[in-house]
């Protein structure tokens, strides 16, 4: 009866929208925008059409739950955190409101958590244990050139002593001894003692190579008599003595130019059970757009990230041990670009594919290689399309993880570049001498593109857009599939929300994927007004969740060693075709170096799935993972998690 009657409701909708459009041509464009439309809608939410393409939806958040979500993880709970810190708003940031919210996207239900420091544009990645390492965010916002009224810049203190360390408080002034022009230091500084230095032959002392500490400093008062325009010798003034004579500063240029964003050395866990964040030691440097990556030690790698003076960290990398929480300095050098992709290969060195996120010369630490941590060799890698336009660009490891393939989407120019690629480029790294190679294109330049990996092992792209930021109302509401095995993408439904920078997607334990963010420069194709940020998250359900029957999977060990095995319960059993183990994402600014799908083999008997977890450590990473089971037509189960210690 009731089937019935949802025919007949759909056939008059049908019927009255042939009548609308029909009465279109007489009634002017406004009828028939609203008639194409209301096909629109019949038209997508058809059972066919979302058998073939999926279907979008807008979650109903309630107004007083929405933020500005900049970075989101899935967590072992089946729960997701969404990190706003001040959400790129700078009243926000002076307020000192921030925010992080847990959204379960099962029950609806939404949490406000407490948010101990700014965590806008601060890295993350999973931990063994369960938790998320988070590390880094904003100290200041940056201050375009028109904006900033006080000459200001970088400040390096010069310490001789060799017996003592000097720390200037801040507000320490500094008075050039050419210039005559006085500048106040915005923190404190430690000056470590100088380095006594001998012949390596005759063991004579030559010199104190002196300790040298960075600060910011600006001028007193406003005004542009107050910049300075060469290098100067800066006396430090409230010195006395020994203190006087063995401490200085020399700066460069100190002007009323653009300056950056300052990052922030703060290091928290935060805990999916408690819901709470755990402050963990700080890192050694400040880091504003870091990207963290586990090693094959289980040690995270931070790399990149601006400094707490707003420059690019000069290539300093450090490691953080989940065992004693401290964080260590790598013996080796090397800088990259803000938020690079890097990703553990299987050999336990890092793939790095190129795309950033923008911030650092265009000259340095760009070219995709392959680095070898330990001895700081870097491989350079050959033959990426448009290689110019990497920024903004997304990588992702295809599935499954042992293939070792990778897909590099779009991107663009260099900061705020009009230019943008249609590209997709794919290397198989397992190959003697790995190539980049075109893959299929899209059909416009992409920069922010979404990928996530699905249990099926087709990858959803989506959103982006052609110009920086969404200029000139360029968001591109398309999706695809990419299927890995036949190299080709489909087109499915489109999204209803455009998504560009500060966007980010997660694939879901149900198999669904979920959109957050998106922070327009305009809100206008002609780019006069300002935009606003997308605070709407958005589901994509696939197509293969609107078939008849899907697969159930239960009653598993909550632990499965690599190398051991485990038994879970399936009536499906024996039409299950494929399993995987994926590892949950956490994502930011078109970044997500953690979300990998492991191929697990298997052996059925009457209603149980054994799966056995594959022994390398580089390729299963320690911590939870989400097991999906496929069936005969490639539906996939909701998943079951479990731990690898």
């Amino acid at each position: 009866m009731n089937d019935r009657a949802g025919h007949r409701r759909a056939r008059r909708l049908a019927i009255g929208t042939v009548v609308v459009l029909a009465l279109a041509g007489m009634n002017g464009p406004w009828l028939y925008r609203f008639g194409t439309e209301k096909y629109h809608q019949y038209k997508i939410n058809r059972p066919e059409y979302k058998a073939d393409n999926g279907h979008w939806q807008i979650v109903d958040f309630p107004e007083k739950y929405r933020l500005n979500t900049i970075h989101a993880a899935l967590l072992r709970t089946g729960k997701v955190l969404l990190v706003a810190g001040s959400g790129n708003n700078q009243d926000n940031f002076d307020a000192k409101k921030f925010d992080t919210r847990i959204w379960d996207p099962v029950k609806g239900t939404i949490k406000k958590v407490p948010t101990p420091a700014d965590l806008f544009c601060t890295g993350h990645t999973q931990l063994s244990n369960g938790n998320l390492l988070i590390a880094g965010g904003t100290k200041r916002y940056e201050k375009l050139k028109g904006d900033v009224t006080k000459a200001g810049g970088l400040m390096v203190v010069h310490n001789e002593n060799p017996d003592a360390p000097i720390t200037l408080p801040a507000g320490t002034k500094f008075t050039g001894k050419e210039n005559g022009k006085t500048f106040v230091s915005k923190d404190p500084v430690l000056v470590p003692r100088a380095k006594k230095v001998f012949d390596k032959n005759t063991g004579a002392f030559l010199r104190n190579d002196p300790g040298l500490g960075r600060i910011y400093v600006e001028a007193k008062q406003s005004g542009t008599k107050y910049e300075t325009g060469t290098q100067d010798n800066y006396r430090i003034q409230g010195l006395t003595g020994t203190e006087a004579r063995n401490t200085y500063g020399i700066a460069q240029k100190l002007a009323l130019d653009k300056k950056d964003f300052q990052g922030i050395r703060d290091a928290y866990e935060f805990d999916p059970v408690a819901e709470k964040y755990i402050k963990v030691d700080p890192m050694n440097e400040a880091r504003w757009y870091p990207t963290l990556t586990t090693l094959s030690d289980g040690k995270i790698l931070s790399v990149s990230g601006l400094d707490d003076i707003g420059q690019l960290v000069p290539g300093k990398n450090e490691t953080f041990d989940p065992a004693t929480k401290k964080w260590t300095y790598l013996k080796t050098v090397r800088q990259f670009p803000t938020y690079p992709a890097l990703f553990l290969m299987q050999n336990g060195k890092i793939f790095y594919s190129g795309s950033n996120a923008g911030y650092g010369p265009d000259n340095v630490g760009r070219e995709p290689g392959i680095w070898d941590v330990d001895t700081n060799k870097f491989t350079k890698l050959q033959g990426l399309s448009d290689d110019k336009e990497m920024e903004t660009s997304g990588t992702v490891l295809l599935p499954p993880a042992q293939d070792e393939k990778f897909m590099v989407i779009g991107g663009g120019g260099v900061g705020e570049s009009k230019e943008s690629s249609n590209k997709t480029r794919l290397i198989d790294l397992k190959d003697q001498n790995p190539v980049f190679k075109d893959g299929p294109t899209l059909e416009k330049g992409t920069r922010y593109p979404q990928a996530s990996i699905l249990p099926d092992d087709s990858v959803l792209v989506s959103g982006g857009s052609q110009d920086y930021r969404g200029r000139g109302n360029s968001n591109i509401l398309q999706a695809r599939m990419y299927h890995p095995d036949s190299n080709t993408f489909d087109r499915v439904a489109d999204p209803l929300v455009g998504r560009n920078y500060h966007s980010g997607s997660l694939l879901l334990p149900d198999g669904r994927v979920m959109f957050f963010g998106s922070d327009s420069l305009y809100a206008d194709k002609a780019d006069t007004k300002p935009g606003k940020f997308e605070q709407r998250i958005e589901i994509y359900t696939p197509p293969y969740l609107y078939r008849d029957s899907r697969p159930s999977l239960s009653g598993g060990p909550q632990t499965i060693a690599r190398g051991a095995s485990g038994t879970f319960t399936s009536p499906q059993a024996s039409a299950i075709k494929k399993v995987r183990l994926i590892r949950p994402s956490a994502s930011t600014h078109v970044t997500d170096v953690d979300q990998r799908s492991i191929a697990l083999d298997f052996k059925t008997s009457g209603n149980k799935i054994t799966v056995t977890v594959p022994k390398g450590k580089n390729l299963v990473q320690s911590g939870w993972y989400m097991v999906f089971v496929d069936d005969d037509q490639g539906t996939p189960s909701e998943a079951q998690w479990v731990k690898v210690p």
